[in-house]
């Protein structure tokens, strides 16, 4: 459907175009149905020229002839028993207007005709190839009817028989399948040219009507190579049964090759003439004058005899317009030739032998293309003159005309001559989409070294106003505590366990850790006690204490304390040997004079240090505890305040702590016990339970006094 509407639009001429355009508005005022039937959907469909139009109509067509000759077209025959109408419209076009048909043949050459359906017409016509319809309507139009599969014989290019008797029926229909046959190209199909053969000797042609004869003689001269049809026909005797004064030696066949010269020449040009009123006196030529009117009366339609008397004064009369002021100008010949007949057209463009006249013809010919050619698309699109607009064909025309004119010559004459008709430009469209934020750049490495100096700049002068440390602590050249020459007791320290983490000033240590840390800056009795209360059975490995803090390192257990923790394998509580006192005092002597004041301050803060010890303790086989690793961690001044309390501590607890520890080397490995019977040296953890009770209780009170005094230090600075 869409196929063949396209086909309508681009395959018909613009007055063929018009033309149909008045017929379906006419029908469409009696409220009737249309279709395009006959050789001009064949030529469509098959690819060649559509030389006149048929049309098809459901309903009796009396009352057409009036309402379109009112819209200009020119009544030129009828046949009444179809209702058939012929019509010329403007610009050449021949039309014929008929009614759906059934036909049947009482006797050969006899036709009888009643009014049907379109479906039942297409079925009653001579071929295929001609039983095929357009719809023409609202709602339908371009809509293919072919119910004889006529599309596959134009395909093959070939003519069938509709009816197996259509030859005898219709003797006709013989000279018309020579005469397609000849202008198309075309074969008649194997049982169609049987048929052919054999209805060739039996035929009557004195049957056939006048109307009959006389449509096939007028069509030879429609035909666009009308002397190759003749021979086609001569060769098969049809030609003197049809018109036995028409013959190949009448005709003037130099006059004949120019003239379809000048119309191919026209053609190109887009002028579409039907030269069968200019050929008729070229084949007519050498015809004595009886003969020729003998033909004229013998035509189906008068109007075409009528056409061919008045050719030459009509031909005149275009040429004397078409020399004069009007067509000075190659716009103003241009027009002319394309309001006019296209057959006037050809006649003069024949018959004129004036220099003025042949003059502005080579023109028109010659410099229309290069015009039209010319025509500025790609400056009309950047000026936004697209062919949406209503008035871009009508421009179009405007420069061609300009151009054919020998005006607008130069690209700014041309766009100051386009710029009235450009339309604004639009608004520029909205963005919805948010913009990306930019990406920041990367400071640079000296720019980072000096922002991490502002910042602990500004960390040590808060410091040095809250009295935290002292200028130099964090910018100064060391940057931290002073080394140490101290070593680490070689085998006292375990290595790190797969996936542990050596432990830094920056982590965070939980409670339990910090008391255990503080326990064993006590002394090795209330390290045991604590190892008790968390829930371990035997200490694994201890960890190292780092050089910085010789206080904590003398607090450590003695190696052989270690040695035998690993023996006890069954042991709940094992504690660890106190620590040599000379080693104790060794490290207190290796410490600055200017490192502890009075009160037990410090002058000179360090950096926070955080000492790690680790104890796990082994379970008994009926514990289910698991293993715990114990870390703790204190800075120097917390370590310094607990030592303080320790040596107290260890004054007065002195002689049971050498007492337990004595007891608890000479008795060696201990043996599992049961719940009922209780493990010798039991004392011993109620020594050491008190003795950590001592030690929460004293660094209770250290931590109560220290955030009194700074409170009230704020309280005073507020104040």
């Amino acid at each position: 459907m869409a196929d063949y509407i396209y086909l309508l639009e681009n395959r018909l001429s613009p007055a063929q175009q018009r033309a149909l355009s008045l017929v379906r508005n006419a029908v469409r005022a009696r409220d009737l149905t249309l279709f395009l039937t006959g050789g001009a959907v064949r030529d469509l469909t098959g690819g060649a020229s559509v030389r006149d139009l048929d049309v098809t109509l459901q309903g009796e067509t009396i009352g057409l002839r009036k309402d379109l000759e009112a819209a200009g077209a020119v009544f030129t025959g009828e046949f009444a028993p179809a209702q058939s109408l012929y019509f010329l419209f403007p610009g050449g076009v021949r039309v014929e207007v008929a009614a759906a048909m059934s036909v049947s043949y009482p006797k050969p050459g006899k036709p009888k005709y009643e009014l049907t359906s379109i479906s039942e017409d297409l079925r009653r016509r001579d071929f295929t190839a001609n039983a095929m319809a357009l719809s023409l309507n609202e709602g339908s139009y371009g809509l293919l009817m072919d119910p004889l599969n006529g599309v596959a014989d134009i395909e093959n290019r070939e003519l069938r028989l509709v009816s197996n008797y259509g030859f005898i029926e219709d003797p006709v229909r013989l000279t018309r399948a020579v005469r397609l046959s000849a202008r198309l190209g075309w074969q008649m199909e194997a049982r169609t040219q049987q048929r052919y053969e054999n209805s060739k000797e039996d035929v009557d042609f004195e049957v056939l009507s006048k109307f009959a004869k006389g449509y096939e003689i007028e069509e030879i001269f429609h035909e666009e190579d009308p002397q190759r049809v003749m021979r086609a026909l001569d060769a098969e005797g049809w030609l003197t049964k049809l018109a036995p004064q028409l013959t190949l030696g009448k005709a003037n066949e130099a006059a004949l090759a120019e003239v379809r010269e000048k119309q191919g020449q026209l053609q190109t040009q887009g002028i579409f003439a039907d030269s069968a009123a200019l050929i008729f006196p070229l084949l007519t030529a050498k015809l004595q004058a009886g003969d020729v009117a003998a033909l004229k009366s013998a035509f189906a339609r008068e109007g075409f005899g009528r056409e061919i008397d008045g050719l030459e004064e009509r031909t005149r009369e275009l040429q004397t317009r078409f020399a004069g002021k009007e067509a000075s100008a190659p716009s103003g010949a241009w027009r002319m030739l394309y309001e006019a007949d296209p057959g006037l057209v050809l006649s003069m463009f024949y018959s004129a032998k004036g220099g003025a006249v042949q003059g502005r013809l080579k023109t028109f010919l010659t410099e229309s293309p290069t015009a039209r050619q010319r025509l500025p698309y790609a400056l009309m699109q950047e000026m936004r003159i697209v062919p949406d607009m209503p008035v871009y064909h009508e421009l179009l025309d405007k420069v061609f005309f300009e151009l054919m004119d020998g005006k607008l010559v130069t690209p700014e004459e041309m766009k100051a001559y386009l710029e009235p008709f450009s339309p604004p430009a639009p608004p520029p469209p909205l963005n919805l989409r948010r913009a990306r934020a930019k990406k920041e750049a990367r400071p640079s490495r000296a720019k980072a070294k000096k922002t991490a100096a502002t910042v602990a700049a500004g960390e040590e002068e808060v410091g040095v106003a809250e009295g935290l440390m002292e200028p130099g602590t964090i910018t100064g050249p060391d940057r931290g505590p002073a080394p140490t020459t101290h070593k680490p007791l070689a085998g006292s320290v375990a290595p790190l366990a797969p996936g542990e983490v050596e432990p830094s000033a920056s982590m965070p240590v939980p409670a339990e850790k910090r008391t255990l840390a503080k326990s064993v800056a006590k002394g090795p009795a209330v390290a045991g006690s604590v190892l008790s209360e968390t829930g371990s059975a035997a200490a694994k490995k201890l960890a190292p204490a780092p050089a910085h803090a010789p206080e904590a390192e003398a607090l450590l257990p003695h190696p052989v304390a270690t040695k035998e923790i690993a023996r006890s394998k069954t042991a709940k509580v094992v504690v660890p040997a106190p620590p040599d006192t000379k080693t104790v005092a060794a490290s207190s002597a290796a410490k600055p004079k200017s490192a502890i004041a009075e009160n037990g301050k410090s002058k000179q803060q360090a950096a926070p240090v955080k000492v790690v010890a680790k104890a796990v303790v082994k379970p008994s086989t009926r514990s289910t505890a698991k293993k715990t690793p114990v870390k703790a961690a204190v800075t120097p001044k917390t370590l310094q305040r607990a030592s303080i309390v320790a040596k107290a501590a260890a004054v007065k607890g002195k002689t049971a702590a050498k007492t337990t520890t004595k007891a608890a080397v000479k008795q060696g490995p201990v043996k599992t016990a049961s719940k009922k019977a209780p493990v010798k040296g039991a004392p011993v953890k109620h020594v050491a339970v008190k003795a950590a009770t001592s030690v929460k209780k004293a660094a209770v009170k250290v931590q109560a006094k220290a955030s009194a005094k700074k409170s009230g230090k704020k309280a005073t600075g507020r104040r």
